[in-house]
Formats: structure tokens, C-alpha cells, sequence
């Protein structure tokens, strides 16, 4: 009899730990493919709009995740030349350090990209001041642009969603009450298909962007200046020293802002010689690109001699911002941990110029009642081996 009870006994301590093993097994979160863990970006609040993250796939194995905090992309992995998935793109592992650490990491930038000379535009007659936050001047829709606000999230499928921004009258002083949407959409050729559109019940400005940071290499614990870039491009709008456009043309040729034929970011981007190297602390500028408009046309290419994995980047916009990271200084700790060193990255911001409000002789940002704003943006990842 006692034998009988200590096997009954051994059986309960064994059928107990693996029920408790079993309990912390479900109790473990489940993972994206990137590593995040979808509860570290969770917030609901009474009278708020709930913040999530969102994951996007296709049938190749490609993986996309985005949060509604500044319509963010996150992480994107893509197939390296050996087949190993890789994240390509700058970020945080949740949602307070985006709270907490102001970075355009991955943003969806409204209402304006880029800057406006001293935060002024007119219109209609009528002069307005926008909040300054940036060498004295409006960058990137002011201080709590649409970076920093919670759009409005509808995941229609697993490759689409659909951010929406109600953006008020006065919204950072821009006129208008704006409904701007933000399509991303992942193709089953390993593209973001990014689709922006706005309406206005007010004349107003708008020019919208993405803002993520590449490091094709996968590893943003070292600069990313071995990239190899290419530009459709003749000439940049030159900058002054408070990274202001001057309202003029410069030609590319002979400069190290050439990239017509694709060579390392590392050959130019510490020419301080060249005035707008300079001035920009690398390169922090808009490309004029050639490609007039043709969603068709390669506006830009940056690939990795490391991994292989190139992208290329569409777009029906007059311009680009090359960006490389040169104000990333080492103390901003990103995701896994990892520090991020100047230069980690390379942003491709396709875009309306700068201050074009204050440039009439350049394409047009006015967005009138009645109209609707478009613009389109592909972001395609192929492998070079």
C-alpha cells in the first residue's frame, strides 16, 4: 500500500511540473519574426486612440511591423544573399522609448517634411508662424507633428493597413482640418508600397514622407557608410549653415554629390572641403530628381556589399532627401540593445523640396478645399550576390 503511495505520489510532482511547465510555456509572449514582442507596444488609454503594433507579411516571408504611434515603421526583415532573414531599418523594442526618445525613426512625417525657413508660409495674404524646432526654423511639422501623434489604425489584410491622421485647425499653427491617410502595403515582390492622400477644409501646406533608417548590412552597431548608393540626380537644392535652402540649383558633377553612378556613401560623405558637405556635417540634402515624376524609374538605389540586399526606391515626388545619420551620436540605445554610432544608416525621403512655401519658382505644396493630395512611394528589396 505505502509503495502504491509514493507512485501515486511521483506521478502527481511529475504531472504537476509539466503542468506548470506547460502554464509558462503559454505564458511566453509570441515573438515577431524581428524579435519584438507586439505587448511592449501596447497602450490604452480612456479618451485616447489604443496604440498597437501591426505586422505585415507576403508569401515570400518578408515581415513588416509598424505602430500607429507616428504611423512608424519598426522593423523590416528581407532575405539576405544566403537566404538569412535580416532587419534592415533603425527602431525601438517598444513603445515608451518612441514615447520617451524623440527620433523620426521609421516615421510617417506630416504635415510638412523637412523645413520651412523660420517657420513662416503665407497664405492667402496671410502670414503665419509655425513653432520652430530646428536651427530656428520648422522641421518636420513642428514640435509634436505627426511623429509624435496616434493615427487612427485598420489593418484590411495581412499585407495592408491603413493609417488615418484628423489632423485639427491649427494642428502646431497649420490651417485647415486635415484627413490624411497613409496606405502601406506589402507586395508579394518585396516591396512597401507606401500611398499618401490629404483633404483640407482650409487652404494649407502639405508634403509627406517616410522617414526610416536603412542599415542593409543588419548591423547598426557600425556606420553604414559602405553602402552603395546611386542618385537619379543632377543637382541638389544647396543648403546654408542652418541646413536652409537657398532657393538655387547646384550641379552634381565634379562634387561629392554625384551619385549617377553608384559608389560607397564613405568616398564623399566626410569631404569637409566641399562647403555643403560641411554644411550638411555629411550629407543632409535634397536630390533633384531626374526621373520627372515616373513611379516607373529608379529615383535611388542603396545596396550592401555585405549582405547583398539592395533597395530601391520609386516615386512620383520631385525630390529626395539623402540623410545619412551624421547627428546619430552613440547615445541612443536602439533595438536589441544595440547603441547606434554616427552615420548607422541612410534615410531616402522622397518629398516636395524644402520650404517650397517660400519658393514659389518650385512644384507647388498648396492644398486647396475640393482637392486631394497624392503622393506615392516604393520601397523594393532585391539581393545582389
Amino acid at each position: 500500500m505505502k509503495s502504491m503511495n509514493k507512485s501515486f505520489l511521483g506521478a502527481s510532482i511529475i504531472l504537476a511540473v509539466l503542468s506548470g511547465c506547460a502554464s509558462k510555456q503559454a505564458q511566453q509572449p509570441e515573438l515577431t519574426l524581428s524579435g519584438l514582442n507586439p505587448a511592449n507596444f501596447e497602450v490604452s488609454a480612456e479618451n485616447a486612440k489604443p496604440i498597437k503594433l501591426y505586422t505585415l507579411k507576403n508569401s515570400q516571408g518578408m515581415e513588416v511591423c509598424v505602430t500607429n504611434f507616428g504611423g512608424r515603421i519598426v522593423s523590416v526583415m528581407v532575405p539576405d544573399k544566403n537566404g538569412k532573414m535580416t532587419d534592415v531599418v533603425l527602431g525601438f523594442d517598444s513603445i515608451a522609448d518612441y514615447q520617451n526618445i524623440p527620433s523620426d525613426f521609421g516615421a510617417s512625417i506630416g504635415r510638412y517634411a523637412n523645413r520651412i525657413n523660420k517657420g513662416k508660409i503665407t497664405i492667402d495674404r496671410q502670414e503665419i508662424q509655425l513653432p520652430t524646432n530646428n536651427f530656428g526654423h520648422c522641421l518636420h511639422g513642428g514640435p509634436t507633428g505627426w511623429q509624435y501623434q496616434v493615427y487612427e489604425a485598420n489593418q484590411a489584410n495581412d499585407s495592408t493597413i491603413v493609417l488615418t491622421m484628423k489632423s485639427p485647425d491649427g494642428d502646431n499653427n497649420f490651417p485647415g482640418n486635415v484627413t490624411a491617410n497613409v496606405t502601406y502595403s506589402l507586395t508579394a515582390d518585396n516591396a512597401i508600397d507606401i500611398k499618401y492622400d490629404a483633404t483640407t477644409d482650409k487652404t494649407t501646406v502639405i508634403n509627406m514622407t517616410n522617414h526610416s533608417y536603412f542599415n542593409l548590412n543588419g548591423d547598426p552597431s557600425k556606420p553604414a557608410t559602405d553602402h552603395l548608393l546611386y542618385v537619379a540626380s543632377d543637382s541638389i537644392t544647396p543648403v546654408d549653415s542652418t541646413f536652409m535652402t537657398t532657393g538655387e540649383m547646384m550641379a552634381v558633377k565634379d562634387t561629392p554629390f554625384d551619385f549617377n553612378t553608384a559608389k560607397a556613401i564613405s568616398e564623399g560623405v566626410t569631404d569637409f572641403s566641399n562647403e555643403q558637405v560641411r554644411f550638411g556635417n555629411g550629407f543632409d540634402h535634397n536630390w533633384v530628381l531626374k526621373t520627372k515624376g515616373d513611379i516607373n524609374q529608379v529615383a535611388a538605389k542603396l545596396t550592401s556589399p555585405t549582405t547583398g540586399i539592395s533597395l530601391e526606391v520609386y516615386t512620383d515626388e520631385p525630390g529626395i532627401q539623402v540623410y545619412t545619420g551624421n547627428f546619430l551620436d552613440g547615445t541612443v540605445k536602439g533595438k536589441k540593445g544595440i547603441v547606434y554610432p554616427q552615420r548607422a544608416s541612410v534615410c531616402l525621403e522622397t518629398q516636395h523640396y524644402p520650404d517650397s512655401p517660400n519658393k514659389p519658382q518650385w512644384p507647388s505644396v498648396i492644398l486647396t478645399p475640393g482637392q486631394t493630395y497624392h503622393s506615392h512611394c516604393i520601397f523594393k528589396f532585391t539581393v545582389e550576390k
